[in-house]
């Protein structure tokens, strides 16, 4: 997926535009995992909702292999192959999933809609390949939404969105309303699944610690703009961007002497440029300047 110059604004009214997504461009490589970085409000839930096709881009271009799926026109003529090939993981799991619904046919849904299986039989196959997957018994597929806990419902969200074995999949924060026993369960199951599918996956979260665990590269966002873009360990060792440093400044260290004496260091919103210019300063790694 290549994305260039993308804009995502709000006309609240006359006065007022919320500017979600303000002028950002990068490219997701096949296979890779992309962390995706920044405050609540920055836009990752926006521009991830974009790219998806909830939201018609304000000004901008996507392109999904040779298709400009942020031209309407196009993006209809090829909905069916675009909804396939790109899934989404909501971060509320309970919201996510139907309630009147049992996890087998939550499951089966996008299966029948894009008429994979024709026979039942085959169909229920499958669900339970799933759920197998994903680390839950075949008797999960009787039960309702209601009666899992998050971490069995974020399970059931991720089989719906393997099932069609898609490209690329949108994690929109899905770890940050479980516990952190459950959160490592996930991550390690999304590294596994990874592995298996070879599809390409753009992770949205708080925490850089994980992401440094889990991503190839990381782009840091802040209120719509894209601050900061590189390889993971590139980020980690040797950030450019002010914000960036900020971010890194405030993750936890399982040290108290530490804790004590660290210095955060506090980011100074003038140092960021309206109409900004972006330079390559190093192999695929771009800062605001």
């Amino acid at each position: 997926m290549d994305v260039r110059h993308l804009k995502q604004y709000f006309h609240i009214n006359d006065a007022f535009t919320i500017k979600a997504v303000d002028d950002i461009s990068f490219q997701l490589h096949r296979g890779e995992i992309f962390g995706l970085a920044g405050e609540s409000g920055s836009g990752k839930s926006t521009l991830a909702r974009t790219l998806l096709g909830l939201y018609l881009p304000t000004d901008g271009e996507i392109y999904y292999k040779k298709y400009c799926i942020s031209d309407k026109h196009i993006y209809q003529q090829h909905k069916k192959e675009l909804q396939k090939n790109i899934q989404i993981i909501f971060q509320d799991s309970a919201a996510a999933l139907n309630p009147r619904m049992t996890v087998e046919e939550i499951i089966a849904e996008p299966l029948i809609i894009h008429h994979i299986y024709s026979r039942k039989a085959e169909r229920r196959a499958k669900i339970h390949d799933l759920l197998k997957l994903v680390g839950l018994d075949y008797n999960f597929s009787r039960c309702y939404p209601t009666e899992l806990s998050g971490g069995q419902r974020q399970r059931v969200s991720i089989a719906r969105s393997i099932s069609l074995d898609p490209a690329l999949i949108i994690a929109d924060e899905p770890v940050a309303s479980l516990d952190v026993s459950i959160q490592a369960q996930i991550i390690n199951l999304f590294q596994t699944l990874q592995r298996e599918k070879k599809f390409t996956f753009l992770f949205i979260a708080h925490d850089l610690s994980l992401l440094r665990f889990l991503s190839d590269r990381i782009g840091v966002m802040y209120r719509g703009k894209m601050m900061e873009l590189a390889e993971t360990e590139e980020v980690f060792s040797n950030p450019l961007h002010p914000y960036t440093k900020s971010l890194l400044s405030a993750i936890p260290v399982p040290d108290p002497i530490y804790e004590r004496t660290k210095k955060f260091l506090t980011f100074d919103e003038t140092q960021l440029v309206e109409n900004a210019c972006w330079q390559e300063s190093r192999k695929e790694h771009y800062v605001l300047v």
